[in-house]
């Protein structure tokens, strides 16, 4: 049984899940759908192409799935995804895509804190935490297990590498690459996520072949195309995504 306050607005064309929660002067578009178990909070506005898994708590004044801020939308119809068990926290803005993609979305168990945005077209994985005021331009692309700390602009089109955690406060316009910790201004690698890896059992042995292989990338004398071409031989499956990640790079990666 579904929980809908009277002064909430909401679409008989809206497919609905059980046990839903939707709060005082929420409203639900048309073309929507809304998995078992989620909380809508109060004032926010679920918009045509919101697709939301289970058990998602959306906090108030959250605006989801709303058109793209990109000059050459066109009215397209395109989605936004939200996997099971995230929380979307009060005043976050998420775009969904346009014709370029189809759509944007991020995955299941993600925190993202207040006042975060997500622009067109943009992909986030699984178990990421979004802190607050965190603005992603349009086609970001961002691996699992990311951390991102708050205030941090992120330019569009860059790629942020799996269980990678970026300090807040500083901008990110090249791509930052798996596994790693980044800050200062302009983004610098600062070392390895240990911690972070530690606490998502990666051996030790996987640790120190990840170790091994960014002392090539940065150490080692050799530009980034060279350095990609030595760990592509590697055998360690986390150095060979070191090496995928560096292929599909597209705008450069953060110095040392």
């Amino acid at each position: 049984m579904n929980t809908i306050h009277p002064t909430a607005i909401v679409s008989t064309k809206a497919k609905l899940g059980d046990n839903i929660e939707i709060a005082p002067y929420a409203i639900v578009h048309d073309d929507v759908e809304i998995g078992d178990g989620t909380r809508i909070g109060p004032h926010a506005v679920i918009y045509n192409g919101a697709r939301i898994g289970k058990n998602v708590k959306i906090f108030q004044s959250a605006a989801i799935a709303n058109v793209p801020q990109d000059l050459k939308f066109a009215g397209e119809e395109t989605q936004f995804y939200i996997g099971d068990n995230s929380v979307i926290r009060e005043f976050v803005t998420l775009n969904r895509g346009t014709v370029a993609t189809g759509y944007s979305s991020i995955g299941k168990n993600c925190l993202f804190m207040a006042y975060t945005h997500v622009g067109h077209d943009t992909k986030v994985g699984d178990n990421c935490i979004i802190a607050n005021n965190v603005a992603m331009g349009g086609h970001v692309e961002m691996g699992d297990f990311v951390i991102i700390g708050g205030g941090t602009p992120i330019h569009q089109f860059c790629k942020i590498g799996k269980h990678a955690m970026v300090g807040g406060g500083f901008r990110i316009t090249v791509d930052v690459p798996p596994f790693i910790l980044a800050g200062n201004e302009p983004l610098r690698y600062a070392g390895l996520n240990v911690i972070g890896l530690r606490r998502r059992g990666f051996s030790n042995e996987d640790i120190e072949a990840i170790k091994e292989a960014f002392n090539i990338i940065y150490n080692s004398g050799l530009n980034f195309s060279q350095a990609r071409e030595r760990l592509e031989k590697e055998s360690n499956e986390h150095v060979k995504s070191i090496a995928e990640f560096m292929k599909n790079s597209t705008r450069g990666m953060i110095r040392k």
